[in-house]
Formats: C-alpha cells, sequence, structure tokens
C-alpha cells in the first residue's frame, strides 16, 4: 500500500498542478499599481546591472542552440528574462493608454523671426571653429575639404584618389580596419569628377559638394548590395536608394561605399563574425570594439576616411559607436530625418542620423537631412530645423537637468571626465538643475521589449528560412524576443505614455538633460569574438544604459568627445532635449568641444587631404 501511494502523490500533484490550479493569475499582492503622472518608487534606485556570464566559442553555440529547444524556451528564456528583470511590467498596473509611435506635434507657440538665414549661421559656424593648432591634431572636417577645394589645393578628384588608396590600405592592413564593406572606384570618381567640375565652375550644390560620405549598410545605395550586416540579404545590387540617400547626392556628397554594422543592428558591440562583414576595429585601439550597430560609420569617421557618416540609432546604434570612436553622434528627435529606404527593423525606436568629425558638421548634415518626407509616414508636420541662437558667446539662461544617481552609474573614470564636462558647463553661465528621471528601470526593460518584439516581427520570415546564416548572437537575441507577448508589449508601451509626459514635465523646467554617453569605454575584443561573435549582457546593458530613454521616447541626444580614459580609450558627453530642439543640442555640443584640452590622434588615421 505505501509504495502504491508514494506512486499516486506524485501523479495527483502533476494532475492538481496541470489540469485543476490556474496558472493564468498572478496573485494580488504582486502587482504595484501606477498612478497616472505619479511617478513609481524605481526612480529613486540607482540602475541595476545585468546578470549573465560573457560567452563566445563552442559554451556560445551550446548555449544558442539550447535556446532555441523547448528546454530553452520553457527553462533558459525565462530564467534569463527573470535574473535581468525583464519580467517587470508583468507586476505592473498601468492604466495610461498605450502610445505605439512617439511622434509628438510640435509646440504651437509663436517662433520667433530668424534674423539670419541656416546658410549664414553655418558660414559663421564654420568661420568661428575652435582652432586646431593648440592641440596638435584635429580630425579633419568639412571645413578643411572646402577650404582646399575652394583655394585650389586639392580638388575632390584627387581626394578620391587618395581615398580610394586608403580604402585599398584598410584592407591589406593587419588586422583589416573593416569599416567600408562595400565600394566601387568607378562610382567615387564618377562624383568626384562632377564636383571637380562644379568648383571649377564656382557652381558647387552645396556645403557638402566634394565631401566624402559614407552610409551605414542598413541603408539603400545604388548599386551596393543592401546586406543589413548579413550573408543572406541584398542578394542583388539595389536599385533604389533610400532619401537620406538621394539628399546627399542632390548636395553633391562623394559616396565612398556603405559601412559596415552589427548584424540586423541587433547588437551594440559591431562585432560581425560572418564571412562578409567581419569586425570592425576601434581606431583608438583595433583591439577593442567600435560599438555598433553602426560601427563601420563610426570607425570611418574617427580613422578619417570621410567627415560624415549616416547611422541609424534604435538602442543607441550611432551614439554608441560615436563614443567609442570618439566623433560627434546625433540622434534626432523621431521623425525628424527620413528613415525611407532603411530596412524598418524597429518601427517605434529607430532614427536616422549623422556620425561626424565635429558638431559643427553635424549641424551642417543635420540642415540638409532634416525636414518632411511624403515617402515616410512620420514628421510630416514637423517643423522647420532651425539653427538660430546656437552661436552664443556662453550659456546664459539655460537650465541643465541632471539626475545625479542616474548620471553617477558609470566607471569612474568616465564619471570623473563628466562630471567636470558639467562644472565646464557651469562656468559658461549654465545653471545646473537636479532633476529625477522617473521609473528608469522600467524604460530599460520597456524599451527592450519594443525593440526586440518589432525585430521579431519584422523578421519572422528570415527566422524561420535563414536561421543558420544568421550570427549566433541574432539567433539568441530573437530567441529571448520569442518569449515577449502581446501583454508585454502593450504594457511597454503604455510605459512609454508615462515616461513622455515625466519628461514634458522635466522639460517645463530645463532646457536639457545631461548624461554621460556610456557607462563603460569600448569593451577588449577577444579572440573567439572573431570566430563566433559574443553574447554579454552586463556590457549590453552598461552600454545601452543613458541610450534608451531617447530611443523609448523620441527625443534627440547628441553625444560629443570630452576626454579619454588612462587606456586612451575616448570618452563622450550627453546632451538630450525635448521633441524638435535640436537647436539646443548644438548650442551646448558647441560648447562642450572646447572643454577637451587636446584630441589624441587615433592609432588608425588616414589624412586624406595630406
Amino acid at each position: 500500500m505505501a509504495p502504491l501511494l508514494l506512486l499516486l502523490a506524485p501523479a495527483l500533484l502533476l494532475f492538481y498542478l496541470g489540469f485543476v490550479r490556474r496558472c493564468t493569475r498572478i496573485p494580488p499582492a504582486a502587482f504595484h499599481r501606477r498612478e497616472p503622472g505619479r511617478a513609481g518608487d524605481s526612480g529613486h534606485e540607482p540602475p541595476r546591472d545585468g546578470w549573465g556570464p560573457r560567452m563566445s566559442g563552442f559554451p556560445l553555440r551550446l548555449f544558442v542552440h539550447l535556446a532555441n529547444t523547448a528546454f530553452g524556451q520553457f527553462c533558459v528564456m525565462p530564467l534569463l528574462l527573470r535574473m535581468n528583470n525583464f519580467t517587470l511590467l508583468h507586476y505592473l498596473d498601468i492604466h495610461e493608454d498605450p502610445t505605439f509611435i512617439p511622434e509628438v506635434a510640435a509646440e504651437g507657440r509663436k517662433e520667433k523671426p530668424e534674423t539670419k538665414s541656416t546658410s549664414e549661421i553655418l558660414k559663421q559656424l564654420m568661420e568661428t571653429r575652435p582652432n586646431p593648432a593648440n592641440s596638435g591634431f584635429s580630425f579633419k572636417g568639412i571645413q578643411d575639404y572646402l577650404n582646399c577645394y575652394r583655394t585650389g589645393e586639392l580638388t575632390p578628384m584627387q581626394v578620391a584618389k587618395n581615398i580610394i588608396a586608403s580604402l585599398e590600405d584598410c584592407e591589406k592592413s593587419s588586422p583589416p580596419l573593416r569599416a567600408i564593406v562595400q565600394w566601387d572606384r568607378a562610382q567615387i570618381q564618377r562624383m568626384a569628377e562632377a564636383s571637380t567640375t562644379r568648383y571649377k565652375n564656382k557652381s558647387p550644390l552645396s556645403l557638402l559638394d566634394g565631401i566624402p560620405v559614407c552610409l551605414k549598410e542598413e541603408i539603400k545605395v545604388v548599386p551596393y548590395h543592401h546586406r543589413v550586416g548579413t550573408v543572406y540579404l541584398g542578394t542583388e545590387p539595389e536599385t533604389e536608394d533610400a532619401t537620406v540617400t538621394r539628399k546627399l547626392r542632390e548636395a553633391g556628397a562623394i559616396i565612398i561605399g556603405v559601412s559596415n554594422m552589427h548584424e540586423l543592428g541587433i547588437g551594440t558591440t559591431g562585432c560581425n563574425p560572418n564571412r562578409l562583414h567581419g569586425t570592425t576595429r576601434n581606431p583608438y585601439n583595433p583591439q577593442h570594439f567600435t560599438g555598433g550597430s553602426s560601427s563601420g560609420a563610426a570607425a570611418s569617421v574617427a580613422a578619417g576616411l570621410c567627415p560624415l557618416a549616416i547611422g541609424s540609432d534604435g538602442g543607441g546604434s550611432v551614439r554608441i559607436p560615436a563614443s567609442f570612436c570618439g566623433v560627434v553622434g546625433l540622434k534626432g528627435t523621431f521623425g525628424r530625418i527620413s528613415a525611407h529606404g532603411c530596412l524598418p527593423l524597429s518601427y517605434s525606436t529607430v532614427s536616422l542620423g549623422p556620425i561626424c568629425a565635429s558638431v559643427t558638421d553635424a549641424a551642417i548634415a543635420y540642415s540638409i537631412l532634416a525636414e518632411p518626407d511624403p515617402l515616410y509616414p512620420y514628421g510630416l508636420q514637423q517643423p522647420k530645423a532651425s539653427l538660430s541662437e546656437i552661436l552664443t558667446p556662453d550659456l546664459k539662461g539655460l537650465k541643465l537637468g541632471v539626475d545625479w544617481m542616474f548620471f553617477k552609474a558609470c566607471d569612474a573614470e568616465v564619471l570623473a571626465v563628466c562630471q567636470k564636462a558639467v562644472e565646464y558647463l557651469q562656468t559658461l553661465g549654465a545653471s545646473v538643475v537636479d532633476v529625477s528621471l522617473p521609473e528608469m528601470e522600467e524604460v530599460r526593460v520597456a524599451h527592450v521589449i519594443c525593440i526586440l518584439s518589432e525585430m521579431r516581427d519584422f523578421l519572422q520570415p528570415d527566422f524561420n528560412t535563414h536561421f543558420h546564416q544568421m550570427n549566433l548572437e541574432t539567433r539568441l537575441n530573437l530567441a529571448l524576443a520569442s518569449q515577449f507577448t502581446a501583454l508585454d508589449y502593450i504594457k511597454a508601451n503604455r510605459q512609454r505614455t508615462r515616461s513622455m509626459s515625466f519628461l514634458r514635465d522635466i522639460f517645463a523646467n530645463v532646457n536639457c538633460i545631461l548624461t554621460p554617453a556610456t557607462a563603460c569605454t569600448a569593451p577588449r575584443i577577444h579572440s573567439s569574438d572573431l570566430l563566433t561573435g559574443n553574447n554579454d549582457v552586463p556590457t549590453l546593458l552598461r552600454t545601452m544604459r543613458y541610450m534608451q530613454l531617447g530611443n523609448f521616447t523620441g527625443i534627440p541626444g547628441l553625444v560629443v568627445p570630452v576626454g579619454y580614459a588612462a587606456s586612451g580609450l575616448p570618452i563622450n558627453f550627453q546632451v538630450m532635449a525635448k521633441w524638435w530642439d535640436e537647436a539646443i543640442l548644438f548650442r551646448v555640443g558647441l560648447k562642450l568641444e572646447h572643454f577637451r584640452d587636446t584630441t589624441r590622434k587615433p592609432a588608425i588615421y588616414y589624412d586624406i587631404l595630406a
């Protein structure tokens, strides 16, 4: 009898758990009600670090295989979600209606009449840029190219010749830079020849005429393959330009090729081990990552191949690589720059933006690219892009908001430099105001749910048919995304409504929000990363920490280099502003450029104008 009871007890327990006990209920005590307009308690806690071992090589292969099995989906991935608090929203009772697209109408206030045109402002801006003689080295910017063309010292054709030679050298170097992954000699020469003729006739098309530019492989550029960092997309040459590509052509820019990227933009290191791409190396230290996903774009600018590159930013993918490579990166307001012709991997978080050698160059690119596009559904009612009042002698009257608990959640070296940058802005007349950024843990979780859910949805056919052609990290992230439900996605967008409301209140009292750009400097490349890629959740979340608020809510952000770690790796600083107010980012950014007393020359640098 006793043995029979021992056998029946587990069977009865399983029957009760499987067929009697309700499993769709969450205990009421576990729920936390969020009152509309009132922040929860998480805003008073420092940001959480991620959990998970760093993996590459065979351990990563094994883990990715398990993650995509029934055992992985029912046991391993749910554990990973819980350990990194991605189940947080399950236990929140949020009543705000969801905001699925962070598109914000322009304020109805009367615009001040502009005393100067944008072209006049840009001309004055270039004339008043810092003198590089003090530092011994400076990146060659748009103004340097224009000076050469206008004086006849160099022509766009001669510049094109130097670029081609540099691109050839990049491919032969050890290790190869892998910044530009597709380029064509004839295409570069054809655009350079046309630009040379225009300068000869004294009829350049714009400030970008003859300026070398590259675009991230996620953006369509004729006649290159639109591979988006994969081996299976873009099997045929592209036949139609993206809107930003067309605008650059119309401005006379020399498109030198398309730049490398993290596969499908689903990572922040730039590690891409597939056979068509390879991992882009950081020009400041080739043994470190560039950041991603716009890895090649940032490396191209930092290595001197071009003063301007165009990337896309859904979770910091412009600002992270710009920061790791010590250059300037701008994520505009959601919808400010058309993303037509860019693969719509995550439609609610992604903005296109320039990566540049200077804030001035970012302002020039912004002035040309920022306007409504009838082919792109967002930003059609945006206000006119203005650069008025960016050329002020000081920052008097500006209120700069800092949430110090959030600000200090970074490495000691990063914090030391960025705190001094805040003090420097105060010496220029700005006042620093303590602010509280509410519910940043909820923002972190909700942003991850939104971006991964949208990517998982868009990539569903690819995940089915091209699974084994994807990088291991891509397969793992999409396996993780498979855990999110419609309930998660809706609740994440309810959180977006709350977060955007909190920001409106904050920007009623301050002009900008200041943070470090990233919580750490560029991570080191391990040899196995180059063969299999890697998975490093703690580093991923640290690099995205200060980025997610901008992508989730659609506010603009600018990152500017402000110093270096003891290792020589760059440290950048971030300024964020309210929707459509990019001009104030440029105003503060121009002053931040004066904070760093020296600019160190990258270990890999090509002086195209030499």
